[in-house]
Order: C-alpha cells, then sequence, then structure tokens
C-alpha cells in the first residue's frame, strides 16, 4: 500500500507533513542508538538485535500519524499496553525512554510546531505505558 498524499479531508497528513517515512526512520534509529547503551532500557528487549522492534515502533509511528497501515495488517490493533504490560515500566523506565526519544526527536530538526505536536503525544504515550510505581528490584 502506498502512502496517502492527504488525509480523508483532504489535508496533507502530519506524517507527509515532517517528511514521512524518511522522517521517521530518523526518528527511530536516533532512539534505538540511546536504548542500545542505556543499562536500564536495554535489558526491556528481549531480542539480541535490536532491529526487529525498531522496526515495529517505525511502522507503529508511521501509521499513527497517517503514513500506511502496515502496522496494522502485520500486527493488528496496536494494544500498546497489553503487549508491553510483561515488561516492567515504572518511572524511572519512562523517564529514560522519554531522554532518547527527546534527543530523537530534536536530531529531526523539524519546524517548532511539529517539533512540539510530536513530542506532545510522545509524552502523554509514555505516561500512558506506565504499569508499576513499585521501587526497582
Amino acid at each position: 500500500m502506498t502512502t496517502p498524499a492527504t488525509s480523508a479531508a483532504g489535508q496533507p497528513t502530519f506524517y507527509d507533513l515532517v517528511g514521512g517515512e524518511a522522517t521517521f526512520r530518523v526518528l527511530v534509529d536516533e532512539f534505538y542508538a540511546g536504548v542500545a547503551d542505556d543499562p536500564l532500557l536495554r535489558p526491556l528487549y528481549p531480542e539480541a538485535d535490536l532491529g526487529p522492534a525498531a522496526e515495529r515502533l517505525r511502522l507503529f509511528l508511521s501509521q499513527y500519524w497517517g503514513g500506511p497501515d502496515t502496522y496494522s495488517a502485520q500486527r493488528g490493533h496496536p494494544r500498546l499496553r497489553l503487549r508491553h504490560a510483561p515488561f516492567r515500566v515504572g518511572p524511572a523506565e519512562r523517564d529514560a525512554w522519554l531522554h532518547h526519544m527527546r534527543r530523537a526527536v530534536d536530531a529531526l530538526g523539524l519546524p517548532a510546531e511539529h517539533a512540539t505536536t510530536l513530542w506532545e503525544y510522545l509524552q502523554r504515550a509514555a505516561h500512558f505505558m506506565v504499569n508499576t510505581f513499585d521501587e526497582a528490584p
């Protein structure tokens, strides 16, 4: 399936406005470059290679912002909290995730309004994913 040039309302999607697939690839690559060496987050990714996790995140974010529906076609409904339930996601993990994602968003060099829109969503998503407030063992 090709990326739609406009939304159902005939307006360009956020995905298109920020540069489409290439932008989301840079965002996710930058994010996982930080995660790869993060002692708190890296253990949350059971695969030896972060590539599959990066691909899933890129597909999800692309679809969320109006790009191709490849994520849903391959994996079904996102069910983000359910998919992350097996992993301890507390305030420390959330904050580490946001730290790396902030760096990744900044690396995009987006116009301020687009960077703010993206960042506000990522902050809400990170807070939504917290599934424990217990201290880490």
